[in-house]
């Protein structure tokens, strides 16, 4: 079984500690590591080297090579440009396919946070047992939900379909994405809804077989530059031809195509965050909504609900902060309540073509 990791974010939900340059998987957001070297270290006990793959931009290809010196270079699959995810799957199932066609294999993305790591570990082992008898589905996991989060999709589930080394397998149903805040009560309350996370197996020849259905277009590129890999040539044809793919989610492109027959589900307390965002990161790092989160040398007095993170040798002192965000990175100092993260990305926006454009 091989596992592909998704590195190619820009990130600006972190920003400022996230930049173009210096995406936030590549960043030390929790303890001494980055957070795509923590997502490799999670799943190094069970997938050698050569089987584990990492899906990002070629601007970044130093920055790997750096922080993941023990994976081979030819395990790195790199984007051009950005073509959204629905291109980089795309891309790295073509190269899959061509290495192992009927092989199992895993995505993962770098940028979340999961606490339980030893039944993390053996839920990933339960899928690709159930793929080796079953090539032509996709296993999703789905993370049991700890509140109704408008901000994240959901995974619908059905009865229970087979159960392997004690793990209980669903029958899966759907997916949506966002719902509003009625319908995601509604789904928190319901034993058959769970947090989508993004993580899900199949095999190379069976996801390849779905672009090819929904998405022929895009199919007849990746076959193309399947055909190239491990060429001479393949760096020029994937410049040529990659920026031909069209710009579109995933998830719009051949998840919310599929039949509820191509898919099974696993709904484990993974202990999973995605922190692509600093109000969803203080959720992860706080017992209880009231709790503070805080990192470097700051002080906190009669505050809550608020995170504090400092980079820099400068002391900050936070008081009477109630849901406040203060994110200071040396050149910049962020200072915002947690329900205005959604205005950063529109900020960092309009920083393009200033004198400051080189803080975004």
């Amino acid at each position: 079984m091989k596992v592909v990791l998704f590195a190619g974010g820009v990130g600006t939900r972190l920003w400022p500690l996230s930049r173009k340059h210096t995406p936030k998987q590549f960043e030390k957001i929790i303890g001494d590591k980055s957070t795509l070297q923590l997502a490799v270290d999670r799943v190094s006990p069970i997938f050698k080297p050569s089987d584990i793959f990492i899906s990002s931009g070629m601007m970044y290809k130093d920055i790997l090579h750096q922080q993941l010196p023990q994976l081979p270079k030819s395990n790195f699959i790199l984007e051009p440009e950005m073509r959204d995810v629905g291109a980089a799957v795309g891309f790295s199932v073509a190269v899959l396919e061509k290495i192992a066609k009927d092989e199992p294999f895993i995505i993962l993305w770098s940028d979340h946070i999961v606490k339980n790591e030893d039944l993390f570990r053996n839920v990933l082992v339960v899928v690709g047992k159930i793929l080796e008898k079953h090539k032509d589905k996709i296993v999703f996991i789905g993370q049991k939900s700890r509140f109704a989060s408008q901000n994240l999709g959901w995974i619908e589930f059905g009865d229970k379909a087979d159960e392997v080394d004690g793990v209980p397998i669903y029958v899966f149903k759907s997916l949506h994405y966002r719902p509003d805040l009625d319908v995601a009560e509604n789904f928190h309350a319901s034993p058959h809804h769970a947090w989508n996370p993004g993580y899900f197996g199949t095999t190379p020849g069976f996801l390849l077989s779905l672009y090819k259905k929904y998405a022929p277009k895009i199919y007849e590129i990746l076959l193309k530059i399947q055909e190239a890999w491990g060429t001479d040539e393949f760096e020029n044809v994937v410049k040529k031809l990659y920026p031909q793919i069209e710009k579109i989610s995933f998830d719009n492109l051949i998840l919310e195509k599929i039949e509820a027959n191509d898919g099974f589900v696993i709904g484990a307390d993974l202990g999973w965050s995605d922190i692509g965002a600093w109000e969803s990161l203080k959720e992860a790092l706080s017992k209880n909504e009231l709790d503070n989160a805080t990192r470097g040398k700051v002080t906190v007095n009669d505050c809550k609900d608020s995170l504090v993170f400092n980079y820099t040798d400068q002391m900050v002192v936070g008081i009477d902060l109630d849901g406040v965000l203060v994110i200071n990175t040396g050149d910049v100092v962020l200072v915002c309540p947690k329900n205005s993260v959604p205005k950063i990305k529109d900020l960092v926006k309009s920083l393009e073509g200033t004198p400051h454009e080189g803080l975004t």
